[in-house]
């Protein structure tokens, strides 16, 4: 899974990727190890060689920038590097700081939000109408199959956009995606809010949060709050004096987790989990996927030569303590290729 970091100058955008990338990072990408406690309880339990977490790729877009006539700049930079990513999450400032100015003077999420909704709609617009009219040129040359399907989809666009709604919202067949497969449709990203708080503001949180959700409620749930200069000076503590001061803020999850956990939520992905001698993994799919799916996520050629999975859940696991106590107690089965993978599931693949 790949996140893109995209946000107004100033936003904190970077201090976050700073954060995620563990105050290190490549360049504008990093690669995140996806924490999960059950992994780490798994490799406790087996020992095995090594333990590979999941892995979530970051990228720092670099920042929007308003223009001296008050629009953003959409530059070619910004619309290759969201190209591959399959999340944009949006930082929007919260924090006061004399020392890092606002480009609007002044500090209102709810105005950045809109800021970015806005422009993004009006150049999906240009860009829609520009190939409604192309189309129609074209066909009136040569009638090609292609064409005559993608008409009617720019054409709903076309109408959701002027009604203000981003092309996100139209329900789309695996045809239609492959007909717009080409296209970099700004409002057709799956964004989510990360909204940066200053230490001082803790109380704001849940205030800004309802704000925002009454006037975007395609947002509820998907806002995560941090607070991006405090979490970075707590990076550089101990575990333990970092725990202390989370505490008394009243923070029980990381930016990370918090971003992950809702991210998973947001993009409808799972994780089972593989055991043995050798590791213990973590492998993220997406909710629905079969066992043979799955298997596949594993190896290409499990998909092909699946026979059967070996299933039990971690919780179950856990509980009884290993394979053997837990055929005993019936929790242990063998599923065929149409069993749909529990989060949690832990999977041994038998192929031939």
């Amino acid at each position: 899974m790949q996140i893109g970091l995209i946000g107004l100058q100033n936003s904190g955008k970077t201090t976050l990727f700073r954060l995620l990338s563990g105050l290190e990072g490549d360049g504008d990408r990093t690669s995140v190890k996806v924490p999960d406690k059950r992994l780490d309880h798994l490799t406790e339990l087996f020992n095995p060689k090594k333990q590979v977490n999941a892995v979530l790729e970051v990228v720092d877009i670099p920042g929007l920038r308003i223009s001296d006539d008050g629009k953003m700049k959409i530059t070619s930079d910004f619309l290759a590097k969201i190209k591959n990513n399959d999340l944009l999450l949006h930082i929007v400032r919260e924090f006061e700081s004399d020392m890092v100015p606002h480009p609007e003077d002044s500090i209102d999420p709810v105005r950045d939000i809109q800021f970015l909704e806005t422009e993004f709609i009006l150049a999906d617009l240009e860009f829609v109408e520009n190939r409604i009219e192309k189309i129609k040129k074209d066909l009136q040359k040569l009638k090609q199959d292609r064409l005559v399907k993608e008409l009617p989809i720019m054409e709903k666009f076309k109408e959701v956009l002027e009604n203000e709604r981003p092309v996100r919202e139209v329900p789309l067949t695996d045809e239609d995606l492959k007909i717009l497969s080409g296209y970099q449709l700004l409002t057709m990203k799956p964004i989510i809010i990360g909204i940066n708080f200053s230490e001082n503001s803790k109380d704001k949180v849940q205030d800004i949060i309802g704000r925002i959700e009454g006037i975007y409620p395609q947002y509820k749930g998907s806002i995560i709050p941090f607070f991006g200069q405090f979490e970075l000076e707590l990076a550089v503590l101990s575990e333990e004096e970092a725990q202390l001061f989370k505490e008394d803020m009243g923070i029980h999850e990381s930016a990370l987790e918090r971003i992950l956990s809702t991210s998973y939520q947001y993009l409808g992905l799972k994780s089972f989990f593989t055991v043995g001698e050798d590791e213990t993994r973590a492998w993220t799919i997406k909710t629905g996927y079969t066992a043979q799916q799955s298997a596949a996520v594993i190896h290409s050629d499990f998909f092909n030569k699946f026979i059967r999975a070996e299933v039990v859940h971690y919780d179950d696991y856990v509980k009884y303590g290993s394979f053997p106590k837990c055929k005993e107690a019936g929790v242990w089965r063998l599923e065929g290729k149409e069993y749909q993978v529990k989060d949690g599931d832990i999977l041994n693949i038998r192929h031939s």
